[in-house]
């Protein structure tokens, strides 16, 4: 498996890449994972993770497109071939833009080849604002589609990018499997962790919490949040919106600007994905602002199942997944937001009956049974469906290799 990403981090790829690992493991299969040097080890049976080389000015990776990434994507290259030699695989499995290594070696090897289609790389270059360039654009398209051709199955993470890989021509090799799991890592805390998350940031146990999880990316919308931010400041005084997430730069600089605007926002920077259960257990309302792409939010499966009423934008991002009366759908505008934050707070009964209706429909659409299933039956059109899962090839163990 090609994952070019720091593994594992708690954010969006890399949780989708934990959960793939993890449901194949339990399914009997055993992977070898070529990552980034740069993340956390995680202990799962039958996973070995080999680490590229580290250039040896990079400490971090920032997300979406970058010249760290190009250099890192080459170094991940030199491991996975020194590790891909001949019969030593019975398939492989890539990520995002590690497809066109992988549909290459997966020919030079003469076995299948998955790409794992987590976004659309094209779109990337407009989600990060990185190039306006044709050519970049043209380049990425032309990539994108040979990675799509040469891959004997292909798992799309949002209806959008299963259109997407329905109109190139992948109907019949395409199968949707949505990231049920989310960020989560471990159970859903209980209501006990309310108090304390609380009282650690200075939140009053009665006042209303809106709670936002995730990165500050600009196609987040955590502007269009700190807006509303500002309007429920004057409609409700008592309010407070908790902002899980960011590197330490980019909470510094957010939390200099809400200051000086005199904003109820309180940020707690990044924190380890397990806590996130307890952030959430603490809040009365989940915010998710985002105002681009098409992609649905990791998130958003886990607010599903969270007993907490959902704000979110009016955009196909939210409404692939999210159903009417399931979540509180807005426009992308801060004053609508708010107002919408604001009629929540006021009605409790709102508030319960939006949140049992959203844990109906995870439930019913995405349930963890159903994301195995469809993982099973995507190894069942790459390998054959007669493939026993624990007589595939690769090395055993969970040690890290470097």
């Amino acid at each position: 498996m090609l994952a070019p990403e720091p593994f594992f981090e708690p954010r969006g790829t890399p949780f989708s890449e934990y959960h793939r690992i993890k449901t194949l493991v339990e399914l009997g299969y055993r992977i070898d994972l070529v990552t980034y040097p740069i993340g956390q080890d995680v202990d799962l049976p039958n996973l070995r993770i080999y680490r590229c080389a580290k250039p040896p000015f990079v400490t971090r990776v920032a997300i979406g497109p970058s010249f760290v990434k190009i250099l890192l994507d080459l170094t991940l290259a030199v491991t996975a071939l020194r590790l891909a030699r001949p019969g030593r695989y019975a398939a492989i499995h890539s990520h995002e833009e590690a497809g066109a290594l992988g549909v290459w070696l997966a020919r030079r090897r003469g076995i299948p080849h998955l790409y794992d289609m987590h976004s659309s790389l094209p779109q990337q270059l407009t989600n990060f604002s990185y190039s306006r360039s044709r050519l970049i654009r043209w380049v990425l398209r032309r990539s994108e589609q040979a990675m799509i051709d040469g891959s004997r199955v292909v798992i799309t993470i949002c209806q959008a990018l299963q259109d997407t890989a329905v109109e190139t021509g992948a109907g019949d090799r395409a199968i949707l499997i949505e990231n049920v799991m989310g960020g989560d890592l471990d159970d859903a805390a209980g209501g006990d962790c309310v108090v304390p998350i609380r009282e650690q940031w200075g939140i009053s146990v009665s006042a209303p919490l809106v709670l936002y999880t995730g990165t500050f990316e600009a196609y987040q919308g955590l502007e269009l949040l700190y807006g509303a931010a500002a309007r429920l400041k004057t409609t409700h005084p008592e309010a407070r919106v908790l902002i899980v997430g960011g590197e330490p730069d980019q909470v510094t600089a957010a939390r200099a600007v809400a200051e000086r605007d005199r904003l109820p926002v309180v940020f707690t920077g990044r924190r380890p994905a397990q806590e996130i259960p307890s952030f959430v257990a603490a809040c009365d309302i989940l915010a998710s602002p985002r105002i681009a792409g098409t992609n649905t939010p990791l998130k958003i499966y886990s607010y599903l199942r969270s007993g907490r009423p959902i704000v979110a934008t009016d955009l196909r991002t939210h409404t692939q997944v999210l159903e009417p009366g399931t979540a509180v759908l807005v426009p992308p505008e801060p004053a609508a937001f708010a107002a919408a934050v604001g009629r929540l707070i006021d009605d409790s009964a709102a508030r319960a009956g939006i949140a049992a209706a959203a844990g109906a429909l995870s439930a019913r659409k995405y349930s963890r049974a159903s994301y195995i299933e469809r993982t099973r039956e995507a190894y069942r059109r790459l390998l054959g469906a007669g493939a026993v899962p624990d007589q595939m090839t690769g090395v055993s163990g969970s040690a890290s290799a470097r």
